[in-house]
Formats: structure tokens, sequence, C-alpha cells
């Protein structure tokens, strides 16, 4: 992907005297009690973090906060105890079994709030922030690509920022800009992104199926005009898949995936009625493939912003016919949601979920979504419970839930009273599971 033209680099390379030096050099500011940012999903910067765990041995009590980072994290290691700690404030598949083992840490915090966090709570001060960029323009500014989210507020207060310089990184138009200025160690090293894992993988086709069917009723609930929020999954992958009828659709998500290109392609997603920022789909962040990289390089339609911006419960607001498409692990009669732990078990996170629920529900013809599939294990569970498993948290609270949908249907549980959600929700619970639930239901007297 170019992105300097051969007459920029002369005018670039003196802004960078003394700034370039080797990721092994730019670490070495790194020490031991110190909180290290590293911007996360398909932005990690690799490099510089191989380079960190490298001086394992010399640091000790290093904490390493991020959202969700894909594949190997070396600073999770067993042996890393005593010497990083990471701190997570999104579980991904490499970091669920350190925190359950009490070798990291999970933060429940909502997306929107982790940048005011970082900015004023002295007790999450950041020393050093690890970044991922584009290689500088002819004005000195490099593009943070793919991941905007909560990296700016880190960069903001962090006594040194060093960053991989990588021309596969997309520029991105919005708030995704760092000027070399701000930057205290850099080093030029290409790359491939990361990708978002299993997109290329095979899918269960009796999965497929009930996703799909999922999917219709979440599209059916979708009208000319909205605006959406989604996160990744096969649910969203499925909603996305359904909407070529639709018209005039627009994005103010956290993030999306390739799922939004074909959409927007044809004309279906083109952001022309929106009620904020028309003509942008906003997002912080983008997890996809390399595709999807390029798509959104120099695209004028994409607009990142921070994550107190885009997850903003009142700036999301804003967006009439904002429609919120969130998944969950668990659903209660009651209509209290999980979507971040099995059990005791941390599993996720609260992301944005919470911000995008509210938010949608403030919105002008907004619709707050819910989504899963109706069963779990092999079919040996229902999703709908008669009440959460013990130890499960409480994501979505019972008072926010307005929309929850299964491939058995979709009902709307804002103003209905514990009787009324408690049928509803045993309406689209799988049929081998709702004479039990109706069994408990009475047994608590909900009707």
């Amino acid at each position: 992907m170019a992105v300097l033209n051969k007459d920029d680099s002369s005018t670039i390379k003196p802004h960078f005297s003394g700034k370039y030096v080797s990721p092994e050099e730019a670490v070495k500011v790194i020490e031991s009690g110190n909180r290290v940012y590293v911007q996360s999903g398909c932005a990690y910067p690799k490099r510089l973090v191989e380079a960190m765990t490298a001086r394992w041995q010399e640091l000790k009590d290093v904490e390493i906060c991020h959202i969700m980072v894909f594949g190997e994290a070396p600073y999770m290691k067993p042996e890393m105890q005593g010497h990083f700690r990471h701190n997570a404030f999104f579980l991904g598949a490499n970091s669920r079994k350190p925190v359950s083992e009490g070798r990291a840490d999970f933060m429940p915090i909502f997306l929107s709030e982790i940048p005011e966090l970082i900015r004023h709570d002295t007790k999450h001060k950041v020393d050093v922030v690890l970044i991922h960029v584009s290689p500088p323009d002819m004005h000195g500014f490099c593009s943070m690509g793919v991941a905007v989210d909560c990296t700016k507020a880190a960069v903001h207060v962090a006594k040194y920022v060093i960053a991989q310089v990588n021309p596969k990184m997309p520029r991105v138009h919005g708030d995704s800009f760092i000027h070399i200025d701000d930057i205290d160690f850099a080093f030029e090293y290409e790359q491939e992104l990361q990708e978002l894992p299993g997109m290329h993988a095979e899918k269960d086709p009796k999965e497929v199926k009930i996703f799909q069917t999922i999917g219709q009723h979440i599209a059916d609930l979708i009208e000319d005009g909205s605006t959406l929020q989604m996160g990744i999954g096969s649910i969203p992958d499925a909603v996305l898949s359904l909407l070529g009828g639709k018209k005039d659709l627009g994005i103010h998500s956290e993030m999306f995936s390739d799922g939004v290109i074909p959409l927007v392609e044809s004309g279906v997603i083109n952001c022309d009625k929106k009620s904020l920022l028309p003509h942008k789909m906003v997002t912080s962040f983008v997890l996809g493939s390399k595709k999807l990289f390029e798509y959104i390089h120099e695209n004028p339609i994409v607009e990142m912003r921070t994550t107190e911006f885009v997850n903003d419960p009142f700036t999301i607001a804003r967006n009439d016919k904002m429609v919120a498409i969130n998944a969950a692990l668990q659903v209660d009669l009651t209509g209290q949601v999980c979507a971040d732990s099995i059990g005791y078990r941390f599993y996720s996170g609260f992301g944005g979920q919470v911000d995008f629920i509210r938010g949608a529900s403030r919105s002008k013809g907004g619709k707050p979504i819910i989504a899963l599939q109706s069963t779990a294990k092999d079919g040996t569970v229902s999703t709908i419970a008669p009440h959460l498993t013990e130890g499960a948290g409480v994501t979505t609270s019972r008072g926010d839930v307005h929309w929850v949908v299964t491939e058995y249907g979709a009902v709307d549980l804002h103003g209905m009273n514990v009787r009324e959600r408690s049928q509803a929700l045993i309406s689209i619970a799988h049929p081998n599971f709702r004479e039990e639930l109706e069994r408990f239901a009475h047994e608590r007297k909900y009707f």
C-alpha cells in the first residue's frame, strides 16, 4: 500500500532526525513498575511487543493494558509472572486463561469511559504507549490507521510514545492522526497487519442456518434510513448479508468488519440519511481482513473517532433510527443479560454493549437489540435461562433491555412487567426447554 511519494521522503526525513532507532533501543525507556499501553486489535504493534518482552528478565511489575489483541501475546506467558502483568479492558482468546489462573487482571468498564480513565485517573497513569502507524505525510502526520479507540488518550498522557512505522498501515480519515513531533522514538518495519482470526474458516452449515434465521429476524426490524451498530461474529455477519434490499443505511459503530464493503459498494450503506455526521461511516476501530484495510485507506466515507465520542450514549442517541445489535451469552426470564462471563469465568467484557443499548434506546425511532442463539453446548443448555448462572455478571440490566432475538423470533421487552416478559422470552426459547422454563416461572409466581 503506497503512502508516501518519493518526493515526500526528503521532506519528512529531517523531522525524524534522532527519533529513528531500533525497536530494542526504543523500549529501553520502559522501567520496572511502569504501565504500558499497547494499541490493540488489528493494529497490535507486534515487533515492538517482541522487543519489550525480550527484556523480561530485566524488568519487574510492568503492567500491560489494552483492549483485545489477537494471536500470541508473549507477556501473558506463565514465565512472565512477576515481570509483566496484563490488565485487560476486554478479554480475548489469549487472555482468558491467564485471567482465570490469576496471572492477569480483568477490568469491567464501559468502552466509552476508558479514555477518561486514562487521562485523569492517577492510579491508571500511562508511562509508555506502543503504537502502530502509517508513515508521515508531507505535513508530518502519521495515521493510527485501523484502531484509534482509546489509544489517542494514551498518546496524550504517556511520558514516552514509541511508534512502529509501517507502510502497510492504511491512512484513515478522522481523528486518527498523530504528528511526528509527538512521537519520541520510531522505527520503520513493514509487515502485514494482523487479520481478524477465523475470517476464512469453514463454518458449520447447521450453525450458519441458525445465524441466518436470527439475522433475518433482525433485518426485518431494520428500517430504511437506519444507522447501524454491530459487533463481530456470526450474527452481525448474517445480518449484513441480508440487508441487500434496504436503502440509505448508515454506520455509527465502535467497530465494523468486511461485511459492510458490499453494502457500501451497492449503495445500501451510503450514510445519506444520518442525522449525525451524514455521509460518514463513524467508527473507532476495524477488525477484518487485508481487503478491509485496503478499502478504508484514504476513503473519505470512513471517519475514525475515539471511543469517548463514538460510544458516548448521548452522541449515539443523536443518530435517528439508531439500531444497536449486540450479542449475549445468557438472558434470564426477567430480561437480565450476561455477555461477559460464563459463571465465575470471565469471558469477554462490557465493550460497547451498554453504551449502545442505552444510546439506541434514546434515539428517535431507535432499536436496541440483544441477539443470541437459543442454546449452547451442542443444544444441551438453554441460553434463555430461569436465572443467570451462579457467578455470572449482569452486563445489561433488565431495565435497559428492549429487543431480544433468537432463531425462534424477536420480542420487545420494553414496558413489559415480569409476567409479560417471562412469557415473551419463553416464546423465543428453544422448544425443548420451554416446559422447564414455564415450570420455573409458575413456581416463582412470575405468571
